[in-house]
């Protein structure tokens, strides 16, 4: 939806819920053009293979890589070129390296715009728990997380909605151990595209089901876009979807 202005919540009833690689795209398509961006471990890696060279938009790399590219395949790959998550990533022209330190530092001090995380949970006001379930057995992996969820000017979430026992992951207030607070402004998932924040949660789309069905299964209130509350852009971005006031 990206380029359209949406005034109403779309749901995209007669189709299949999205994979992965349609919430990676979607996520490519709305970071502005020119954006430094930091993609977290996991699937919001997947984001650079929809990023297209015309969107100058310059990923950041923790482990200290500016300009990196996409995954790399077959004999692009070289077991020193690597992303934070160990993956074999290219290089693009006027790529540069640099220390871990200076890495952190770029992050900590508010130099990159976006950055796309994982999560256990998001709550209704956008706060972040994403690094530990808080369960005994449970190993904590903050890595550069409490970061970037600070230092980034936006933080977009990239997560399935559901759990396999069947709980969703956008709560009213999360359980787990938090990585921020009220740092999230959109969460892209297989079923929903969501906006929180101060006013609390607006589905601008659905996918497979509808927002009534969605409504039934979360015990956060659901606002339409035609009827959301008045609220502030997020920090950064500037969406494609007109919140009416």
């Amino acid at each position: 939806m990206s380029g359209i202005t949406m005034i109403e919540t779309v749901e995209h009833t007669s189709r299949v819920p999205r994979s992965k690689a349609e919430i990676a795209k979607a996520i490519a398509a709305d970071i502005p053009a020119g954006s430094y961006v930091n993609l977290g471990i996991g699937q919001p890696t997947t984001v650079a293979s929809y990023l297209t060279a015309e969107s100058g938009v310059i990923l950041h790399t923790e482990n200290g890589m500016l300009n990196m590219g996409r995954e790399a395949v077959g004999d692009e790959i070289d077991p020193d070129l690597i992303n934070a998550g160990k993956v074999p990533v290219i290089e693009l022209p006027g790529t540069s390296f640099f220390h871990h330190a200076d890495s952190f530092a770029m992050m900590r001090g508010g130099h990159l715009d976006v950055c796309v995380l994982g999560a256990y949970q998001v709550s209704q006001h956008g706060d972040l728990a994403n690094w530990h379930t808080g369960a005994p057995e449970a190993i904590p992996a903050v890595g550069g997380a409490m970061d970037l969820a600070t230092g980034a000017k936006d933080v977009l979430v990239m997560m399935t909605l559901f759990t396999k026992a069947g709980e969703a992951k956008i709560v009213p207030v999360c359980s787990y151990p938090l990585t921020g607070i009220g740092c999230v402004s959109r969460v892209y998932t297989d079923v929903a595209t969501f906006c929180v924040g101060p006013e609390g949660v607006t589905v601008t789309e659905t996918f497979g089901l509808s927002l009534a069905e969605l409504q039934t299964r979360m015990d956060t209130q659901l606002h339409r876009l035609e009827d959301a509350p008045t609220r502030a852009e997020p920090r950064y971005l500037r969406p494609s979807i007109d919140f009416r006031s």
